[in-house]
């Protein structure tokens, strides 16, 4: 995964004048100490902060060092306004926690106050509009904090990522794809470059590409990944290794001032008789990189795939929620396996993208679709490089960051799993199951008006996408709601049997 962000922990610890500075240098060194035993480095800024001069001592002493994500750590009480402007001078992703007293023996010199001093430092992060992250439960004990700290690390990972990320698209979203549609607005909010190219630019840098020399190290490569079973066109790869030095030297020569990339691409309906192939099978190997290629320009697919990417530090992709399962299936390979009814089920598909390593008996395949389409349902040619196989079973967070047409951001976020049920069909594609999807399905996906790609990661990361989300400003996300919990939209009267 190297196109995905390093974080670099670093903490300083905060005291009020008032109190015992020693304190608070204390529990920092009882809190970091904590923080390494769950295997995270952090750096201790050694000065400790009471005034304002502390406040930029300490923040330059944490960058010089290299942080790029800081923990403020409230040791007593604190002082308001140094610890709060340590958010505005230093450049990266701050959270906020402070120390629970310790013991009933030390209850005169040994208080803190931090419970208090947490409010304080609320209200006037809030006063200064200064955006820091408080996590849920911030005040707690040495143990408890070292917690948070290594689930600070995905989401200032998530955090820098997106602020230092261009995301490069190829072509106009596809005619009839207004789902894929959103406007670009609140990208540049969030702090996103996008860079926008036609089908054109992206061909020409194809051509460039042909017999460069570095396409054999490539299609080895491929062939190793494939193995013999998955390598069904063998002839095609020359073509496919040639496509993926060409993004891969785009996205090197247009990152511009930004430090990650990832891409947003038609790949149909001109793609494949003017490429000679399918780009299926590249996106995929690009994902598994940390480098997502979204589907049919699919702008705001591309940005939840990488965030999920930084969040998990693996692979993601991007699926269509695509189709129910059928009543037979379900009868007998799930009912009596699995606690799942019916409409909590439905299939994830496309064409291709998902890498190779989430797939079981994965190969190189033809797009079923656009071959009857292209070339009439006859012998596979332009229609080859689909990437497919059934996705293997095991957890997955179902989660898409989306603008409205008012270019306002919304977000939904689902855990469930992919369960070991054969699909018998074609693409990358699983059976995933989510507890009262169908009730979501209705009353967030439909109601809110998000299109049918979802990004998916392969563990569940509801809780840390949730703290992202909110930090980045969306305030309208959704979740699948359980039973007896009704959406606003639900109608109460509806008879469920």
């Amino acid at each position: 995964m190297n196109n995905i962000p390093n974080v670099k922990l670093g903490v300083i610890a905060v005291s009020r004048d008032c109190f015992i500075v020693s304190l608070s240098r204390d529990r920092r060194i009882n809190f970091a100490s904590e923080v390494r035993k769950k295997g995270v480095d952090i750096f201790e800024a050694e000065c400790v902060v009471e005034n304002e001069k502390d406040a930029l001592k300490a923040v330059e002493e944490v960058k010089k060092q290299g942080c790029n994500a800081l923990i403020v750590f409230l040791g007593n009480f604190g002082p308001e306004t140094p610890e709060t402007i340590i958010a505005k001078y230093f450049d990266g992703p701050v959270m906020y926690v402070a120390a629970a007293e310790e013991s009933k023996n030390n209850m005169i010199n040994g208080r803190g106050d931090a419970y208090c001093g947490m409010l304080n430092c609320s209200y006037n992060l809030g006063l200064r509009k200064l955006n820091a992250f408080i996590p849920e439960s911030p005040v707690g004990s040495a143990i408890e904090l070292a917690n948070l700290a290594v689930e600070f690390v995905p989401l200032a990972r998530a955090i820098i990522g997106v602020k230092n990320l261009k995301i490069i698209t190829f072509g106009p979203r596809p005619q009839d794809f207004f789902a894929c549609n959103a406007p670009i607005k609140a990208l540049y909010e969030l702090g996103v470059e996008v860079e926008e190219n036609s089908e054109l630019d992206l061909l020409v840098s194809f051509k460039e590409h042909e017999n460069d020399p570095r396409i054999n190290d490539v299609l080895s490569d491929m062939a190793k990944e494939l193995g013999i079973k998955g390598n069904k066109y063998p002839d095609l790869l020359p073509k496919l290794s040639q496509y993926e030095l060409t993004l891969l030297d785009w996205a090197e020569s247009h990152k511009g001032a930004r430090e990650y990339v990832c891409f947003a691409n038609k790949c149909w309906p001109a793609f494949p008789s003017q490429f000679g192939f399918e780009p299926c099978y590249v996106n995929s190997r690009l994902a598994s990189r940390g480098i997502p290629v979204a589907c049919e320009v699919d702008i705001y697919g591309a940005l939840s795939e990488y965030i999920g990417a930084c969040i998990t530090n693996s692979p993601v992709t991007l699926l269509d929620i695509n189709n129910t399962v059928p009543e037979d299936m379900y009868e007998e390979d799930i009912k009596t396996k699995f606690n799942y009814k019916l409409s909590d089920t439905f299939m994830g598909f496309h064409c291709g993208n998902t890498p190779f390593c989430m797939l079981c008996d994965g190969g190189i395949n033809y797009q079923i679709i656009q071959n009857r389409l292209l070339e009439n349902g006859g012998e596979p040619d332009i229609t080859r490089g689909t990437l497919e196989g059934d996705i293997k079973a095991g957890d997955i967070t179902f989660y898409r960051l989306q603008s409205t047409a008012d270019s306002k951001l919304k977000a939904y976020i689902a855990e469930g799993e992919v369960l070991p049920v054969k699909t018998r069909s074609f693409g990358g594609i699983g059976v995933f199951a989510i507890n009262e999807m169908g009730r979501f399905y209705r009353h967030v996906l439909i109601e809110k008006r998000f299109p049918h790609h979802g990004a998916v990661a392969f563990k569940h990361c509801g809780a840390t996408l949730f703290s992202l989300f909110r930090f980045l400003g969306v305030e309208d996300i959704s979740f699948n709601r359980p039973q007896g919990m009704l959406y606003e939209s639900e109608n109460p009267f509806t008879f469920r049997g």
